[in-house]
């Protein structure tokens, strides 16, 4: 019998990327286009399913041995129906994505949350491999988060399980609103947008640091900073770290996971910002739910989100 091959679709608003993925989550090939947005809703479908077509054609699979596709994509999901019911980045709004490809690609579709997806794919082939009951966090722009229980993906009710980035965990005294309206969210303090906003207070305040130049200033140069031993930055990472730990010790005690994966640009602090977030799970977490449990980098970086949607047919 022919290999079985899975085809993962990682939706953006400016890109498409497409992975072909084994049975054991190794990604033999890779394929992207652009979305094209400003063309509408029936150009990003056709697009979506005219890719995943290519991908199969210029490898040397055949699309007889596609099992299934899997897509990630961000917005509001009827995860189970696979329907789009709002996707800003896309502007698409109650579109049934799972219909419309099945029918076009005559395989097995499945839809989910891109951010579910992502922390699928570093479960299934990334920093998680092996593991079956992890906790992924993405700091980017956003704290994007995805839960993985018993090797499959926790949705929730409303699909709404793994928002960990609104998390309210910053006190009332402390707490600004979040992007999503509501006060205190870890994403916050935590993301590359809350430590960008805290330097920038810092500076308005007339606080000695040498974060000067904050107009375009990067969540990089903050940790830089930091690390070259500028106290107010050495401050917002700090801060950053902290809740994020904090976070975490609340997920242990209610998931008991064995693995947290932090990926995501802010991330790339290395054990600068790991070691601090280790220190605070450390003191905030019973002994009992902390026993054995590793913090550690995602490894799949961009490819995380075409290796969790091929592992959505295998994993669901």
């Amino acid at each position: 019998m022919s290999e079985k091959i899975y085809v993962g679709v990682d939706v953006g608003g400016t890109a498409i990327k497409v992975g072909i993925c084994n049975v054991d989550g190794d990604l033999l090939h890779t394929y992207e286009g652009p979305t094209e947005t400003s063309k509408g809703t029936d150009t990003i479908l056709h697009n979506i399913a005219q890719y995943a077509r290519n991908i199969v054609a210029e490898s040397s699979f055949e699309w007889e041995q596609v099992e299934g596709v899997g897509v990630g994509i961000a917005g509001f999901l009827d995860i189970p129906n696979g329907i789009v019911k709002f996707s800003g980045n896309l502007k698409i709004e109650n579109v049934n994505l799972k219909g419309y490809l099945e029918k076009e690609l005559q395989v097995k579709v499945l839809v989910n949350n891109d951010a579910n997806v992502a922390a699928l794919g570093e479960a299934w082939a990334g920093a998680g491999k092996g593991i079956d009951n992890c906790v992924c966090y993405t700091l980017g722009t956003g704290v994007g988060g995805g839960i993985i229980i018993g090797g499959k993906i926790v949705e929730g009710f409303a699909g709404m399980a793994g928002e960990l980035g609104h998390i309210a965990i910053v006190p009332d005294l402390e707490a600004i609103q979040c992007g999503c309206g509501k006060m205190g969210c870890l994403e916050s303090v935590s993301s590359a947008t809350g430590i960008i906003r805290m330097a920038k207070d810092a500076v308005e305040r007339g606080d000695r640091t040498t974060l000067t130049q904050v107009e375009n200033i990067m969540a990089k140069d903050v940790i830089d900073a930091a690390k070259a031993g500028d106290e107010v930055a050495a401050r917002i990472v700090s801060r950053a770290a902290y809740y994020l730990g904090k976070s975490m010790a609340l997920m242990a005690v209610v998931l008991n996971p064995e693995c947290f994966i932090i990926g995501g640009g802010v991330s790339k602090a290395g054990d600068f910002l790991f070691d601090q977030i280790r220190e605070v799970f450390a003191k905030y977490t019973q002994k009992e739910a902390q026993e054995g449990v590793k913090i550690v980098a995602a490894t799949l970086g961009n490819n995380a989100g075409v290796v969790g949607a091929a592992g959505l047919i295998l994993r669901s």
